[in-house]
């Protein structure tokens, strides 16, 4: 015992350094832990053996998934978000550019498909027939609304739409994640600091006693390992909060429920369920030729009752199967001009959505479970391989310091 004392006396800046090298050995393990489930975004390395790929840009696909199972199943009615829209509302924001688009598609579909009879007509009568068919187009948009909610999922596959979005923007998927935890990677990041230093005294106690070169490599594993783990395991448990005497232990992640949820549906609405993506989906998706059958359905609608009173002289003049090409092009002009019509009620819209309040309000009434799901699938996947690095770093931080106490 003599030994061992008159040695930490004339060592001990050595003996006291051990505890805070293994705070240390926690930080870096840590911080390493946190980057590598986030970067790279792509492979790097030499494949297959040698390399890696950020976890969560890895399984991107699979995370999506889940994500987008959340939200559809959990978080969002889609069909619900589309009810808040007021089409008289939208009518009077997209007026002017609407009448404008309106007289557009008119005179082009005419001059292209019947130029002799648009030619012969007088400007007053053709003033006349496209003044008629913008009064009838606020009638169209309501209609249009109608049948867009009503049949929302024939024509707008939302999951496809999420899961595409996500996969195909990797920095994107990596934001939602990050930001999202940001607080629970600090704090991993802080375990690793006063679980490493509490264990660095065990471990400069123990090589004091057993001057054993094993005992730092070890030591330095075990700190890596046993603090990633735990670390992980505090964000998420205890769910329910748990008295222990004047202390309350809960996950951290559970904590900060209200937090997360504002963040969460922030994300949502000025990422994932805009109005540009929205359009994007309905005008480019897999359904997309269902929304132009609607399309055609009802421009058809309005030409024929444009055309009611004198249908029979109609038919004759342009012919039938002319008539049906001008209600097809007509259609296919009316969807090339939404996306910039629309874009003048992207505002409103937004607003009126609200799609930001509608996912926070859901998500506050997850359970714990529900909740946890939201962040633990970027962790559960490569867990043990975050642990495992932890470990090896430790071990390698464990033989440096050997070094630094034989020599």
């Amino acid at each position: 015992m003599d030994a061992v004392l008159d040695d930490l006396a004339r060592h001990w800046w050595l003996y006291a350094a051990i505890p805070f090298i293994a705070a240390l050995i926690g930080y870096v393990t840590k911080r390493v832990a946190i980057e590598m489930m986030f970067k790279p975004l792509e492979f790097a390395g030499i494949k297959p053996f040698l390399g890696w790929q950020g976890v969560v840009p890895k399984h991107g696909g699979r995370m999506a998934a889940v994500a987008t199972e959340l939200l559809t199943s959990n978080l969002l009615d889609v069909k619900e978000v589309f009810r808040r829209i007021d089409p008289a509302i939208i009518t009077r924001e997209i007026e002017q550019p609407l009448l404008r688009a309106v007289d557009d598609v008119a005179r082009e579909v005419l001059e292209k498909h019947h130029p002799r009879l648009w030619e012969v007509m007088p400007t007053m009568a053709q003033e006349l027939l496209i003044k008629q068919v913008q009064a009838s187009t606020p009638r169209l948009v309501r209609e249009f609304m109608a049948e867009m909610t009503e049949n929302l999922d024939e024509v707008l596959d939302f999951q496809h739409m999420t899961v595409q979005r996500l996969t195909r923007d990797k920095k994107l998927l990596v934001r939602l994640i990050r930001e999202t935890s940001r607080p629970e990677m600090a704090f991993i990041a802080r375990t690793g600091i006063y679980f490493g230093f509490g264990l660095g005294v065990v471990q400069a106690f123990v090589w004091a006693v057993t001057k054993e070169p094993w005992v730092l490599p070890i030591f330095g594993g075990c700190i890596g390992l046993f603090t990633d783990w735990l670390a992980i395991k505090l964000i998420f448990v205890p769910r329910e909060p748990v008295r222990v005497g004047r202390v309350i232990l809960q996950g951290k992640f559970q904590r900060r429920r209200a937090e997360v949820a504002r963040q969460y549906g922030e994300m949502i609405a000025n990422e994932i369920l805009t109005v540009p993506n929205l359009l994007d989906a309905v005008l480019r998706g897999p359904r997309s030729d269902r929304l132009y059958a609607l399309v055609e359905r009802l421009v058809a609608h309005a030409v024929d009752e444009q055309a009611s009173v004198a249908k029979p002289m109609v038919v004759m003049a342009v012919g039938g199967q002319r008539l049906q090409e001008i209600k097809q092009a007509a259609a296919r002009k009316a969807l090339e001009r939404l996306p910039p019509t629309i874009r003048h009620a992207e505002g409103y819209l937004t607003e009126a959505m609200d799609v930001a309040k509608i996912v926070e309000r859901r998500m506050l009434g997850l359970t714990p479970l529900e909740f946890e799901g939201l962040l633990r699938p970027a962790f559960r996947q490569d867990e043990w391989k975050l642990i495992a690095v932890g470990g090896l770093i430790g071990f390698l931080v464990g033989e440096l310091q050997v070094l630094l106490m034989l020599h």
